[in-house]
């Protein structure tokens, strides 16, 4: 990003195509300093990855280190993703991930009978580095990989673990009822019994280990019914 640019580093890093889940955390809770407690000790480079996300005048010995320069914008990429996962816990945060959510931002739900509900993004850890991110429907109340593999690279606790929760407990209206409706496997109409997928799998292991005669065969199947009606039902 050049210094002719009137874009700050925070507004670049939303912009770039993948990081559109992010919302821009404001200025003036990256400079509390209580806001980030502890994260001096979880991203190297810390200071100068703060001053870059604050559009800093960097040091000297950075602009003359081009290799130097490019590891201190990872830092900052990891430095701001752990700050996102605390403001967006926040009323401003929650805000506008709120409106991104209403706007479909993050995605819809792939699941039939969730008839395209919006989604929210979530982590499966709030560690650094264990899981990438997910998507989180609120109406089957399950998660999933996001459809993109733009957003693969993305750290799930960039997002953290909470977030989809908090936002519902702090703005319940917004939470969808969750959808009764669920698929039921059929054969020929008739429903599968719930036993039945494991009274196969034996009758298949029997055979496996012992051949089974016409005449037994037979036998085990009642007069007058069809093989396998046992394992069905209305």
């Amino acid at each position: 990003m050049s210094s002719s640019e009137e874009v700050s580093w925070i507004s670049w890093f939303c912009g770039l195509r993948g990081n559109e889940f992010f919302c821009e955390v404001d200025e003036d809770y990256i400079q509390d300093k209580f806001n980030l407690t502890g994260l001096s000790e979880q991203v190297p480079h810390y200071r100068q990855a703060h001053d870059m996300i604050l559009d800093l005048e960097p040091d000297d010995d950075l602009e003359d280190n081009p290799a130097q320069s490019e590891v201190i914008e990872q830092a900052a990429e990891v430095l701001y993703g752990l700050i996102h996962a605390r403001y967006i816990m926040t009323n401003r945060g929650l805000a506008q991930m709120l409106e991104k959510y209403q706007q479909g931002d993050f995605g819809h739900c792939s699941r039939v009978y969730c008839e395209n509900q919006p989604m929210l993004p979530v982590g499966l850890s709030d560690i650094p580095g264990e899981s990438m991110l997910k998507l989180y429907c609120p109406k089957c109340q399950d998660v999933y990989t996001p459809k993109s593999s733009r957003y693969h690279h993305i750290d799930g606790a960039y997002f953290g673990t909470s977030f989809p929760h908090m936002l519902f407990m702090v703005h319940p209206e917004y939470r969808p009822k969750r959808s009764a409706t669920q698929y039921v496997p059929r054969i020929f109409g008739f429903k599968i019994h719930p036993t039945a997928f494991q009274l196969q799998y034996q009758a298949a292991a029997r055979g496996r280990n012992q051949p089974v005669s016409l005449t037994q065969g037979q036998q085990r199947t009642p007069s007058g019914s069809k093989p396998g009606s046992a394992i069905l039902h209305k």
